[in-house]
């Protein structure tokens, strides 16, 4: 079922129950942290949601970066993925683009490990999907995408991964990261 956002910065924008917390239609989803990467975010910005679910801070980032800025989602897991292209269509968001793939220090393939409740997983080598990797400094080095500005980090224990694929992005760019941390920071999963 699809029902408008009811409170917040993305109140009115469409979300199918469902797809994950309730309180991400409610709009009360994590408020605190959303109040804080909306300071973080600044309009025309260039924002990556690394690890990015279902969408939620994508959209957010979407409005509050707005039309002259952009913003990158990444997201390996085909469940989230599908949710996530969902919302971005009903909400008619021109500004992001989406890559369905994990962000690690390389790129290729890797195996991925998906918890029981089917919204998350870590890259593993138990996992029993297959799933396309990024590495960040690659990317921009081929000139794919612009370097961000901001950067949303949500990977279920592999930061330091994702921190080591973008040795350069942070030493040119000094980008702000908004990142949550699980388990032991930095344990290897593959």
């Amino acid at each position: 079922m699809v029902v408008p956002i009811i409170q917040g910065k993305l109140k009115g924008k469409k979300w199918i129950v469902g797809s994950s917390n309730h309180g991400c239609w409610l709009g009360s989803y994590e408020n605190d942290k959303q109040i804080l990467f909306a300071s973080m975010v600044s309009e025309g910005a260039v924002v990556y949601d690394i690890g990015a679910h279902v969408g939620f801070y994508t959209l957010l980032a979407s409005k509050l970066v707005g039309p002259r800025g952009k913003v990158l989602s990444f997201e390996p897991l085909p469940r989230n993925a599908h949710y996530l292209q969902e919302h971005l269509r009903l909400n008619s968001i021109e500004n992001v683009t989406f890559i369905q793939s994990a962000i690690s220090d390389k790129s290729g393939t890797a195996f991925f490990e998906e918890e029981r409740s089917g919204y998350m997983g870590s890259l593993s080598s138990k996992g029993c999907i297959e799933v396309k990797t990024d590495c960040l400094d690659e990317l921009i080095a081929r000139g794919d995408f612009p370097a961000p500005e901001c950067m949303k980090i949500d990977v279920e224990g592999a930061e330091l991964s994702v921190l080591k694929g973008a040795e350069s992005i942070l030493a040119d760019n000094r980008p702000t990261i908004f990142l949550a941390t699980h388990g032991q920071i930095g344990r290897a999963h593959v």
